[in-house]
């Protein structure tokens, strides 16, 4: 009897643990990680690319997108990711970044990047898209190659987005009639 007690009590405490994972895979990383640590975007509205590499040092860096995820392994080349998530596209849950199967390109431009980058975690699901968006099914470190050979022209149209934005922001301003 009590060995039956044990065992019904290792496998509630499992259960619970499993929950607890799961739980955590549901886009509780938005609620603790607001904006991305790079351009400050709100990852809950970008929550189809939104990235979040955990280092094996315990720290953990919230971004937006792909684009976001390349200036950061860039800028620590020194530490070494435990684990890198993504938003997988239609369900908006994490998912590893290096098992997803990535659209790059095709019609629907990309988040911080003119050349889409979108992952899912099913096959199926990246080929629908293909189909519907074109562009190319390819692998995590072909696609984090392609954000950096981007990157260039991608900055260029970040930094014109926003001139335009505070220009807008300007003239719309009581001061700016004066």
């Amino acid at each position: 009897m009590r060995k039956v007690y044990i065992l019904c009590t290792l496998s509630i405490v499992f259960v619970a643990m499993l929950t607890c994972v799961a739980y955590s895979q549901t886009g509780d990383d938005l609620k603790t990680y607001k904006d991305c640590k790079y351009c400050g975007m709100d990852r809950a509205k970008f929550d189809f690319s939104r990235m979040l590499i955990e280092y094996d040092d315990g720290t953990v860096t919230p971004l937006c997108s792909i684009h976001c995820a390349a200036v950061e392994l860039s800028n620590n080349i020194d530490k070494t990711p435990r684990s890198i998530k993504v938003g997988d596209f239609n369900t908006r849950q994490l998912i590893d970044a290096e098992k997803a199967f990535w659209v790059v390109g095709g019609s629907k431009t990309g988040v911080m990047s003119k050349r889409g980058k979108w992952a899912f975690a099913k096959e199926e699901d990246a080929n629908a898209f293909q189909k519907s968006n074109q562009g190319q099914i390819v692998s995590f470190p072909t696609a984090l190659k392609m954000a950096y050979e981007d990157m260039d022209e991608d900055t260029k149209m970040i930094r014109e987005r926003r001139k335009l934005k505070r220009m807008k922001i300007t003239e719309q301003s009581p001061a700016a009639g004066h």
